[in-house]
């Protein structure tokens, strides 16, 4: 996999959102922020990217794509990256202490 699947990560706006929970968490100041400042770096977290990609082979778009169909969503399904792989990459992440 790679950096495409990472950039689609970083850019899927349910794990933003679960990101930044997890940051909020944590009590990380203005975690929405933290999380938009950081989604390349925590997007790269080992083994997300091959998650992503065995969710999406094992979800693929129907042929033809039917009108009104809504493709699934990895960052939805807490079975691909788990609440404990986030909130791990987050703690690994964690912002200095202010001086």
């Amino acid at each position: 996999m790679g950096y495409l699947t990472q950039s689609e990560i970083a850019t899927n706006a349910t794990m933003n959102n679960r990101v930044a929970q997890a940051a909020a968490e944590q009590e990380y100041p203005d975690p929405d922020r933290w999380t938009y400042d950081h989604r390349r770096t925590w997007a790269s977290a080992p083994g997300w990217d091959d998650a992503w990609e065995s969710y999406k082979a094992s979800h693929p778009d129907p042929d033809p794509i039917p009108d009104g169909y809504i493709r699934p969503d990895p960052g939805a399904d807490e079975g691909v990256i788990t609440d404990s792989m986030i909130l791990s990459q987050v703690q690994a992440m964690a912002p200095a202490p202010p001086a």
